[in-house]
């Protein structure tokens, strides 16, 4: 049996034309949304006149004021991207107020009767969050527990400071912080009650990012220098940049152990901070955490630093302004005075 190839039938006019007509109208329609696509795309991920990806403005994460670094028990079983929007719209809602509720205790009055300068404060605007918690890696939300030999170095992190019991016998039994030293890394760019304004600078083969609270500036030199030698050591650590795409990855190492983040070990720790444009206004930030001497292994947790180029850094005359240490040791010295006074009796 002969097979026979089929030939395709000639189409007619009125099918060419109404074929091109077509073609023609989807062009239409496609070409704009193509055009959209492309300005978007550079809009959102706009290059440095050097052609690197711009990442400059001043930011603010205070929306994230109250959101929980984990995850909370009522979010049992759930990854962070589980979360609905209407559920965290009501979630910040509650927040919102269990803000203004905690308001009045700001100065330190447990009976919330004195309370504080609250007017200057990033409590008001809780309902624009966008995080149900922060930590993302693990998927439980949750910072591995710490390994057995490092417990008691983690614990003794959390001794002293101006609310604990004491004892206040010098400006070492205050935080670095209370000191107005540093916040240290990453804990600079955590969302706090104020000072929650941060500005990113860029220059050929340098980013600096301004952090307002403490006044501390960071300059990470992404020209592929080496690292540094272990010896020299900071409390904001030394960090190397690199582009990888459209995204800033910054490692940091060498940090003192005074200022350790959680008190892990110093000589171990490296932190890894990524810097991703997702839209015109808002850089996503995540944080890994690596210590193998501390935790059992790394974990990640991520927030939003939303463009607010109306709230620029301003003065954080920390040093200047900061009377407590002072007034707290002197109070001590009283209150010993009046102990051993008593006890003369």
């Amino acid at each position: 049996m002969k097979c026979t190839k089929l030939g395709r039938r000639p189409r007619s006019h009125f099918e060419l034309t109404y074929q091109l007509c077509t073609l023609t109208f989807t062009l239409a329609l496609l070409c704009p949304l193509a055009a959209a696509a492309q300005s978007g795309t550079a809009a959102s991920h706009p290059k440095t006149p050097w052609g690197d990806p711009d990442l400059q403005g001043y930011y603010t994460n205070k929306y994230e004021y109250g959101t929980p670094f984990e995850r909370p028990a009522e979010f049992a079983g759930r990854r962070v991207d589980d979360v609905s929007a209407r559920e965290l719209a009501e979630l910040m809602k509650k927040r919102q107020q269990e803000a203004l509720d905690r308001a009045p205790f700001f100065g330190g009055d447990p009976e919330g009767k004195i309370g504080n300068s609250a007017e200057f404060r990033d409590i008001y605007e809780v309902t624009k969050g966008s995080r149900a918690w922060f930590v993302t890696d693990p998927a439980d939300g949750k910072i591995p527990a710490v390994l057995a030999e490092a417990r008691a170095r983690v614990q003794d992190a959390g001794r002293g400071g101006s609310f604990g019991p004491g004892p206040f016998n010098g400006p070492e039994d205050f935080s670095l912080w209370e000191r107005c030293i540093t916040r240290g890394l990453p804990g600079s760019m955590l969302p706090g009650g104020y000072g929650n304004s941060y500005q990113i600078v860029q220059g050929p083969g340098f980013v600096a990012i301004r952090y307002e609270m403490v006044h501390e500036t960071r300059v990470i030199p992404i020209d592929s220098r080496p690292p540094l030698g272990k010896s020299l050591r900071f409390d904001m650590g030394s960090a190397r940049g690199r582009w990888e795409g459209d995204t800033l990855v910054v490692e940091t190492t060498n940090f003192k152990q005074r200022s350790a983040y959680r008190n892990a070990n110093a000589e171990m720790l490296r932190i890894v901070e990524r810097f991703r444009r997702t839209s015109p206004d808002q850089v996503e930030w995540s944080v890994t955490v690596d210590d193998p001497s501390t935790w059992p292994k790394s974990w990640t947790f991520s927030m939003p630093l939303t463009r607010n180029e109306e709230e620029a850094v301003e003065l954080y005359e920390c040093h200047e302004g900061n009377h407590a240490i002072f007034n707290i040791l002197s109070a001590a010295r009283a209150a010993e005075r009046e102990q051993s006074s008593g006890q003369s009796r």
